[in-house]
């Protein structure tokens, strides 16, 4: 089969169970796309010999019944501990890190019989939205225009530009403001952020413990439904991880939503909103009216507040977690000079361990925390974090099945165009996203359309929580009225 790469990960499920295609030349196949597509950064780890060996044991595998994940080339967001294998969260201070165990996540993706073919780029500690903190250098977009090259968004940039040029057929992301959704929005395919509590943290390198949630970034939302179903599940070692049983999500997608209550809120027209983004959501409203959804107006009254408390919280958490950091145990160790002191290697291996982004989180994070400002920044934040939980809540009592939004204030971006900039405008690229983790909610992006450059735009549709099937349902009413094809052109 030629350009097994490019199969959805549906369409070669059903390939490799008729023995159209074995898992060792699906691997081949993605492999030689790795290989040949270098200039976009995606993948920094490599794993061909693991991916082989895990190909031919699929193929045994699907000699028999076999998971709907079996034999399927997968990518690995350098976040997720892969035992034996680099996992540096893209971070100097990791280097060398090679974990002795292996996330929950991936236990449970390898326990299904899916073939990893390494690990992907991403911003240093999940914390950028355009992939530039990597220690790695940045990914790249595939989709390219003119004669710049785009950032893929972040921090799932990896991810993103590896499922949209066709490298692996999905790929596991994680969102703690959006960093699974925007860049799937910037790069012309699907992602989800599940239900906080849905899918296991364990062994996933922490940024904001009450904030992130790993996912799946994949081709289409039938791809979605079914690689999210075997990354969820109960876990006792997260103390966070919901005992909640797992619907089929694939089952689910109907493509039937008439009488659902589908949500507009106010708040998210924004004040100079792109007129391109403007007119794609209107075109997002009509699509599920005309699949005979209700449309509603509503308010979530709270939403202006939501970027300021989440850039209290999110510094506030990876202060913490990111204490653990110091040299001492495993990854970079500052070089000492004679006479150095604990406290000496310390501050040596964190300032050069981490970039300048993680060290402004770590800083603003720690002064959230201080004695004298607790309670007038991270106490205040925690408070407005509530109200806007109150909000979605209120809504949804109401009756409202699922909420659609933009993803993005605008489509990709240069890389490096913001890099002299105010951090805080880089921020606001998280602005209609923010809320869902705040709230713990489902949300996910689906690609609309493209913009007048020919760049993908994507619309968000959030959830009620742990109903990621309708969710999932409503996302493919979207997909199949879109009817989105367009692929970047292979310029790499």
């Amino acid at each position: 089969m030629t350009n097994a790469n490019q199969l959805t990960i549906a369409a070669a499920r059903d390939a490799l169970r008729k023995r159209e295609i074995s898992a060792v030349d699906l691997t081949m196949a993605c492999l030689t796309a790795i290989d040949a597509g270098d200039r976009l950064n995606a993948f920094v780890h490599k794993t061909p010999e693991i991916a082989l060996d895990q190909a031919r044991a699929a193929d045994e595998r699907l000699k028999g019944d076999a998971p709907d994940l079996c034999g399927i080339p997968l990518g690995i967001k350098d976040l997720f501990c892969t035992k034996g294998v680099p996992s540096q969260a893209a971070s100097r201070i990791l280097q060398g890190f090679k974990p002795e165990y292996e996330s929950t996540v991936t236990s449970k993706l390898f326990g299904a019989g899916a073939v990893m073919l390494g690990k992907l780029n991403m911003d240093e500690f999940a914390m950028g939205s355009s992939n530039e903190t990597s220690v790695y250098g940045p990914a790249v977009n595939p989709w390219k225009v003119d004669d710049r090259l785009l950032t893929p968004g972040g921090s799932s940039g990896g991810s993103a530009a590896a499922v949209a040029a066709d490298l692996c057929l999905g790929a596991t992301g994680t969102d703690t403001g959006g960093s699974i959704r925007q860049p799937a929005a910037f790069t012309g395919i699907t992602g989800i952020k599940p239900t906080y509590g849905r899918v296991s943290r364990w062994g996933v390198v922490a940024f904001a413990s009450s904030l992130d949630q790993a996912g799946p970034m994949t081709k289409s939302v039938r791809d979605a439904a079914i690689f999210l179903a075997a990354m969820s599940g109960h876990d006792s070692k997260d103390s966070t991880s919901a005992d909640i049983a797992v619907p089929d999500f694939e089952a689910a997608l109907t493509g039937d939503i008439r009488g659902k209550k589908i949500g507009i809120p106010r708040e998210y027209r924004m004040e100079g909103m792109p007129a391109e983004i403007d007119a794609l959501w209107a075109q997002g409203i009509a699509m599920l009216k005309d699949a005979g959804a209700e449309i509603v107006d509503i308010s979530l009254p709270h939403t202006k507040y939501a970027l300021p408390a989440y850039y209290v919280i999110a510094p506030a958490e990876a202060s913490s977690n990111l204490a653990r950091y110091d040299g001492v145990r495993y990854g970079h160790r500052a070089s000492l000079a004679a006479g150095d002191g604990i406290t000496d290697m310390y501050e040596k291996t964190r300032a050069e361990g981490f970039g300048p982004e993680v060290q402004r989180r770590i800083m603003v994070g720690t002064y959230v925390l201080s004695a004298g400002f607790y309670d007038a920044y991270y106490n205040r934040a925690r408070k407005v974090r509530a109200l806007i939980k109150r909000d979605f809540e209120e809504v949804f009592a109401a009756g409202v099945d699922a909420i659609l939004t933009p993803a993005t204030p605008s489509s990709a971006f240069g890389l490096g165009e913001m890099a002299s900039a105010d951090p805080v405008e880089m921020y606001l690229n998280d602005v209609f996203t923010v809320t869902v983790n705040l709230a713990g909610l489902p949300g996910v992006t689906v690609p609309v359309g493209l913009d007048a450059k020919g760049l993908p735009l994507g619309l968000q549709l959030i959830g009620r929580p742990w109903d990621e099937a309708g969710l999932l349902n409503h996302a493919y009413v979207l997909e199949q009225a879109a009817g989105f094809v367009a692929k970047p052109a292979k310029w790499w």
